[in-house]
């Protein structure tokens, strides 16, 4: 089996900044694609971020310039930069990761439990 689990969260003012991560463990052979999404109250959840195995990155509009996504392969971790927050990224922030685990052999998405982001202004 392989578990995200997400930490970082937290409650910051406007302008402030935060770091998120992600460490995916269990019987893992590979992670592919990995990424960010958020989901605010009576929302969507959408992509804030998305990263490859290689280290192509992808990111929302509303997040360009202020978030950075990256990834250590040697740990199984992702981690999300986030500066100059503003009141509308205040959300939930779940990883997803495109996992081949040692059980399966083929590839499979898993989740994290989320992580609450709050700003105030």
């Amino acid at each position: 089996q392989v578990q995200l689990v997400e930490s970082g969260g937290g409650l910051v003012q406007a302008g402030g900044s935060l770091r998120l991560s992600c460490a995916a463990a269990g019987s893992i052979l590979s992670i592919a694609d990995m990424g960010w999404y958020r989901q605010a109250p009576g929302k969507q959840r959408e992509l804030v971020a998305a990263i490859t195995s290689g280290g192509s990155t992808t990111y929302a509009d509303s997040v360009k310039g202020r978030f950075t996504i990256s990834r250590d392969n040697a740990k199984n971790t992702l981690y999300l930069q986030m500066n100059s927050l503003k009141p509308e990224d205040t959300a939930v922030y779940y990883c997803k990761a495109d996992v081949v685990s040692f059980v399966r052999l083929y590839s499979v998405d898993y989740w994290g439990q989320g992580t609450q982001v709050t700003v105030s202004s």
